[in-house]
C-alpha cells in the first residue's frame, strides 16, 4: 500500500488560490477515481475537484472557508501499490516527484454528482471491499426536520439535485460538519423514502448555528462593503407610466415572427425595453456609462455599453453582463438577457460573463417593492433599480383612470453625476419608456 497526494489543480483563470467553500469527503471514506472530493471559488466560478485515484482518505488540508494556493496539498489517500509519495527520514512522506498542477477543462455547472464510477483500470485486487464500518460515508439517518424558515446547509450542486428530485433540504439529515447536507445525504434520503415531518407544535427555540460566511456569500458581502465605503450614493426615485409599453410589448410577444438569422424571437420582458432606453439616454450624457478608478483619480468613460443584469440565483447574488448592449437590437438584447440569466442559475455563466460591466440594471420582479436603495456596483458610477408594477388610479385632469405603473430606484456615485444630471438621465428614460415608440427612432 502507498500513498497518494492530490494538489490544488490550476482552476484555467490565471488565479494564483481558490478558496475552499465544500468538503464531499471526510477522512476514513474510500473514494473511487472521478469522486468529488471537494468544491472551490475562484471569483464568482465554483470548480468541484475530482479523485484521480481509488483509495481512502487520510487527511484534508484545509477548512472550509480557508484560501489555498493553486499546487497545495490539499488530500492524502492510501492507495494501492506505491502512490506518488515516497517515504523519507525518519518516516515523514513527501512527494515523489512535484507534479504541475493538473488542468482543469472548464468550471463545470453545479449539478448534480454523477453517479461514482469505478475506473477501467480498477480491478477486483485494486479495490478492496469497504467494510460497512468504512463505507462511503456511513448515513445518518435520525435528525428531527428542520422548522420552518431555517436554511439548511448545502452547496449550490446539492440544492439543485433536491430541487429536480422534489425534496425539501429541511428534512434531510445532514451528515458533514454542522450538518451540512451532502450528495449522500440526498441519496439515502432518496432510498428510504421521504419521512413525514412530526408535528411538533409551539416549542420555544435557544439554538445558536454559527454559519461561517464563504463562497459567493462572502464575496457578495465583500463587494457590498466596498461599494458603501466607497461610493457616496445618492439615489433618486421616479415614478413611470408603463401602460404603452406593456400594450406595445404585448403586441410583439402576439407577433411570432422569426428573428435575424431565423431564430425564433424571444419573449420581451420589460428589461430589453429598458436596456434601450438607457442606451438612448447615454448618448445624451456618455458619463454615465464610466467606471471610476477613484485611487487614480481617473473617470474611465467607456464607448461600449456593457449592461450588468443583478440576478438571484441558488447561489446568491451574481450579475451577468449584456456585453455592447448599444449594438443590439430590442429582440437581440432580450435573447442575451434570457441566455445569460438560465447560465447564472444553472452555475455555467464564465467569469468574462460575469464581469466587464459599466453600468447595471438591479430588479426584485414582481417582489420589487414600491422603492429601493440600490447598491452601486463598484466602480461603476450608475445603477438603475426597477421595482414592481401596479396598477394605479391616476388623474388625468377629469378623472381618476386605471395605469399600469412602475417606479425607477436609481443610486449615483455623486463624486462623478451631480443630482441634476442623475435627474435628467432618468427623465430622459422615463420619457422614453411611457412613449415606447421613440425607443425605435434613431
Amino acid at each position: 500500500m502507498g500513498e497518494h497526494i492530490i494538489k490544488l489543480p490550476d482552476v484555467g483563470e490565471g488565479v494564483a488560490e481558490a478558496e475552499l467553500v465544500e468538503w464531499h469527503v471526510k477522512v476514513g471514506d474510500i473514494v473511487r477515481e472521478d469522486t468529488m472530493l471537494a468544491a472551490v471559488m475562484t471569483d464568482k466560478a465554483t470548480v468541484e475537484i475530482p479523485s484521480p485515484v481509488d483509495g481512502e482518505i487520510l487527511w484534508l488540508g484545509a477548512e472550509i472557508g480557508d484560501t489555498v494556493a493553486i499546487g497545495s496539498p490539499i488530500v492524502r489517500l492510501k492507495v494501492a501499490g506505491d502512490g506518488n509519495v515516497k517515504p523519507q527520514g525518519g518516516g515523514d512522506l513527501e512527494p515523489v516527484a512535484a507534479e504541475p498542477p493538473a488542468k482543469l477543462p472548464t468550471p463545470k455547472p453545479e449539478t448534480a454528482a454523477p453517479p461514482a464510477k469505478t475506473s477501467p483500470k480498477a480491478t477486483a485486487a485494486d479495490v478492496k471491499p469497504v467494510p460497512a464500518s468504512k463505507g462511503l460515508r456511513q448515513q445518518s439517518v435520525s435528525g428531527a426536520p428542520r422548522p420552518e424558515g431555517e436554511k439548511p446547509l448545502a452547496s449550490p450542486a446539492v440544492r439543485l439535485r433536491a430541487k429536480e428530485a422534489g425534496i425539501d433540504l429541511r428534512q434531510v439529515a445532514g451528515t458533514g460538519p454542522a450538518g451540512r447536507i451532502g450528495h449522500e445525504d440526498i441519496e439515502a434520503f432518496l432510498a428510504r423514502g421521504p419521512q413525514v415531518a412530526k408535528t411538533s407544535g409551539l416549542a420555544r427555540n435557544d439554538a445558536v448555528e454559527d454559519i461561517k460566511v464563504v463562497g459567493l456569500r462572502r464575496k457578495i458581502a465583500e463587494k457590498m462593503t466596498l461599494s458603501k465605503s466607497r461610493i457616496p450614493h445618492i439615489t433618486y426615485v421616479e415614478e413611470i407610466d408603463v401602460t404603452a409599453l406593456e400594450d406595445l410589448r404585448a403586441a410583439l410577444n402576439k407577433d411570432k415572427r422569426t428573428a435575424k438569422g431565423g431564430a425564433e424571437r424571444p419573449k420581451l420582458t420589460l428589461l430589453p425595453f429598458l436596456m434601450r432606453a438607457m442606451v438612448k439616454a447615454i448618448a445624451d450624457q456618455p458619463n454615465l456609462n464610466s467606471l471610476f478608478d477613484d485611487e487614480a483619480g481617473i473617470i474611465h468613460q467607456h464607448g461600449g455599453i456593457h449592461i450588468g443584469i443583478a440576478a438571484q440565483t441558488p447561489s446568491g447574488l451574481v450579475v451577468p453582463v449584456v456585453k455592447h448592449a448599444e449594438a443590439r437590437d430590442i429582440w437581440d438584447c432580450g435573447a442575451e438577457v434570457i441566455r445569460l440569466a438560465e447560465a447564472a442559475k444553472s452555475g455555467t455563466a464564465t467569469r468574462d460573463e460575469l464581469s466587464g460591466s459599466t453600468i447595471t440594471i438591479t430588479s426584485l420582479g414582481a417582489m420589487g417593492g414600491v422603492v429601493t436603495t440600490p447598491v452601486i456596483n463598484h466602480p461603476e458610477v450608475a445603477i438603475i433599480g426597477v421595482n414592481k408594477m401596479m396598477v394605479r388610479p391616476v388623474w388625468d385632469g377629469t378623472q381618476f383612470i386605471p395605469r399600469k405603473m412602475m417606479n425607477l430606484s436609481s443610486s449615483f456615485d455623486h463624486r462623478v453625476i451631480d443630482g441634476w444630471d442623475a435627474a435628467v438621465f432618468i427623465q430622459r428614460i422615463k420619457t422614453l419608456l411611457e412613449t415606447p415608440a421613440l425607443i425605435f427612432v434613431d
